[in-house]
């Protein structure tokens, strides 16, 4: 089948998880992925725990499938070299090392764009290439922090919460793979590639503020943490059950006043206190307490069949080992196995991808470390076997 994105070639500088991530979604569009990892010891992820009995790491192999690991020592002259020979060939740099790093290298855009000009080179760093912190090294909890992300998650009197993934990586990686599209679609119609300065903690600010920063930047009033409700809707949250937990958003009119009709208080539809939502928002402990009442005694299946029977939006909320059991998600194919040559089958998540002409595909298992570098080095620079074992011999590769 087709894919949409075959035939662009792609060459990864990544560690741990946001540029992983971003090249992760190339693979699955049909972009063709080098990885460049340290010789003996490969991306960190490739050692966190944890690892599947034949020693490798599951976050690698998940971040990793379908790439092209080669290796290369950034810390020698000759291995700068190659670099810019590589670059030759590819379409598409992405890199996540220490900001200034690649630059000092001579590898940064302003470099390898003298060298390919159609060159689309993309850098994720916590906080960019501008600004008084953008030599500061950042992870994903520095972004969730300064991203004012962690000031409103978390239980009210309860301190500022990280969230369980490291959702600022993944939406960095999100917003670059973005980018980066856009720049293939201007080089189509300029002939020329460009810079990307993506910053881990303008994604994360950037997606707060909608729903949090209106308090702040209209009223003056610093958002505070909610637990799992919602500051501009009520009710909406999650409330136990007689054998759980489950979650119900009240999103407009119509929901609040099916959400009555199923508790038995419709004459609460007339109370002028609870007639909009801000309304509601303002009396929102009172609110949340009424629906505890309602749902308390109650299992949580037949919350979940009266309210969407009523089209009042819910959800149970399952523990994690019941997710990758989803019916729903089983339909859509987003838990897979492949096939690890060491570790045997692994089950993994599938494409997300599901375009009608050109669908996802990550169904292809993570490389070991340098398994492509006769591949790559001889089918893009034309290295003689001898010419690659002399490299390796010297620590380049």
């Amino acid at each position: 089948m087709a894919k949409a994105l075959e035939g662009i070639k792609v060459l990864e500088f990544g560690r741990f998880v946001a540029v992983p991530f971003c090249t992760l979604l190339f693979v699955n569009l049909g972009a063709e992925v080098i990885k460049t990892e340290i010789p003996g010891s490969g991306d960190a992820t490739r050692t966190a725990p944890p690892l599947t009995e034949g020693g490798e790491a599951y976050l690698f192999m998940a971040l990793n499938r379908g790439k092209k690991s080669i290796t290369l020592n950034l810390n020698s002259e000759r291995g700068v070299e190659i670099v810019k020979e590589l670059v030759k060939g590819v379409d598409i740099v992405v890199e996540n090392l220490r900001c200034g790093t690649m630059d000092s290298l001579g590898l940064g855009y302003e470099g390898l764009s003298k060298i390919n000009p159609k060159l689309i080179y993309a850098s994720i760093s916590g906080f960019g290439h501008t600004g008084p912190d953008s030599s500061q090294i950042a992870f994903d909890p520095t972004a969730q922090a300064r991203g004012g992300l962690m000031s409103v998650t978390g239980f009210p009197g309860g301190p500022p919460t990280r969230t369980g993934p490291s959702i600022a990586d993944y939406i960095a990686g999100l917003h670059t793979a973005f980018a980066i599209l856009a720049a293939l679609r201007y080089r189509d119609k300029a002939g020329k590639g460009q810079f990307i300065d993506i910053s881990m903690q303008d994604c994360i600010w950037s997606t707060v503020v909608p729903e949090c920063g209106g308090a702040y930047f209209l009223n003056g009033r610093i958002p505070q943490r909610l637990g799992n409700a919602l500051p501009t809707g009520v009710p909406y949250n999650s409330y136990y059950t007689k054998d759980g937990m489950v979650f119900i958003m009240v999103g407009n009119e119509a929901h609040w006043q099916s959400l009555l009709e199923v508790m038995g208080k419709e004459d609460l539809g007339d109370v002028p206190e609870y007639s909009t939502s801000i309304g509601r928002v303002n009396h929102r402990d009172e609110l949340d307490l009424l629906v505890q009442e309602w749902t308390r005694p109650k299992t949580t299946k037949e919350i979940v069949s009266e309210l969407t029977d009523a089209h009042v939006p819910c959800s149970p909320i399952p523990s994690f080992d019941e997710v990758p059991n989803d019916p729903q998600l089983l339909s859509r194919e987003m838990v897979i196995e492949v096939e690890q040559l060491i570790s045997g089958r692994v089950k993994v998540p599938g494409s997300v991808f599901k375009l009608s002409e050109t669908p996802g595909d990550v169904k292809f298992p993570a490389p070991f470390l340098g398994e492509h570098n006769y591949e790559v080095y001889s089918s893009m620079l034309g290295y003689s076997e001898e010419e690659i074992g002399v490299l390796t011999d010297e620590g380049i590769i």
